[in-house]
């Protein structure tokens, strides 16, 4: 490029930092990765004008202020004035693109899910194995509207809980599951990210999927695997055995998908029965959690942390999450 202190501003020089310079351009995370309106090109010498490049630097600004990224400071150019060559631009853009995944802040918490996520009736026979199955359905308007969500910092959180008593299972699914103390997941908290890429969101470090809380040491994390990495077919990206010698067969799984902007998360409890003669491995129901506050019964819940909208707007738009469970 011919941008240097001293010499004319050309479209070319100009249109490299808002398109065509591979990677290290605007557009390439603020339109392509958060769904923003892309910057407009000038045509083959054409005159630059002081509004592009005041317009320029602002979403440089914007971009680097919204992932908590440091770029150089500068004063944009005011219209009337000559135009002085900006310093580093080029170096902030690209530091904007390798942090393009990186959220200083996100939106509140959104919870308002609908449906059913606790299985307030009894799971299991005698000592019979059992299977229960959430499934939660995360639907956007489109694909792209769904990139644009991850693309910006959005994450799903999924949680898990039971409090419910009666049953000796009722005991060790508590343990492994919900409040009654450690040994298993407890508290444990499931997030998907964007991308399988390094990224650090609210000070947090990520990569893909994500556990945080809870103990024990998942069998499946799959750090490799973020919304950009989901297909039509459900891929394993968490599953944890429980803790205790005599329920080792017991496991949560979750699985995930997304075709068309639609992201399907399909959690399973699995108890491998029990062998010991007149022993039990069924569980009690309960009552049933709303929002985010957790009843006694098996529940599994997704929220999602949606991106800030100071530095950036929704260009994501609404969503909804469904939950199942059989």
């Amino acid at each position: 490029m011919t941008y240097s202190s001293g010499s004319l501003i050309q479209a070319t020089d100009y249109n490299g930092f808002v398109s065509t310079t591979s990677g290290g351009n605007v557009n390439a995370t603020w339109n392509t990765t958060y769904g923003q309106t892309a910057l407009a090109t000038v045509s083959a010498g054409g005159t630059v004008t002081a509004t592009q490049w005041a317009t320029l630097n602002s979403t440089i600004g914007s971009m680097a202020t919204h992932q908590g990224t440091t770029i150089t400071s500068r004063t944009s150019p005011v219209v009337g004035n000559i135009i002085s060559v900006l310093a580093n631009v080029a170096t902030d853009i690209s530091s904007c693109y390798t942090n393009r995944f990186n959220a200083a802040s996100v939106g509140a918490q959104y919870t308002a899910w609908t449906g059913t996520a606790s299985k307030t009736t009894s799971t299991g026979s005698g000592g019979a194995s059992w299977t229960i199955t959430f499934t939660d359905t995360v639907s956007f308007a489109n694909a792209t509207a769904a990139s644009s969500f991850f693309g910006a910092g959005g994450y799903l959180q999924v949680q898990f809980g039971k409090s419910s008593t009666g049953t000796v299972a009722d005991t060790e699914w508590n343990t492994f599951i919900g409040a009654a103390g450690a040994g298993g997941v407890v508290a444990a908290k499931v997030i998907l990210t964007s991308d399988a890429a390094a990224k650090t969101i609210v000070g947090t470090s990520y990569n893909g999927t994500y556990k945080t809380g809870g103990t024990g040491t998942p069998t499946t994390l799959a750090t490799t695997i973020g919304y950009n990495q989901l297909t039509g077919t459900p891929q394993t990206i968490y599953k944890q055995f429980d803790a205790g010698a005599a329920y080792s067969g017991n496991y949560v799984q979750i699985n995930a998908s997304q075709t068309a902007g639609v992201i399907t998360l399909t959690t399973t409890w699995y108890d491998a029965g029990d062998a010991n003669p007149g022993s039990t491995a069924v569980i009690s129901g309960g009552t049933a959690t709303t929002g985010i506050s957790f009843g006694t019964a098996p529940t599994t819940i997704v929220t999602a942390y949606p991106p800030e909208t100071t530095n950036i707007s929704s260009s994501w738009g609404t969503f909804s999450i469904a939950s199942t469970v059989a």
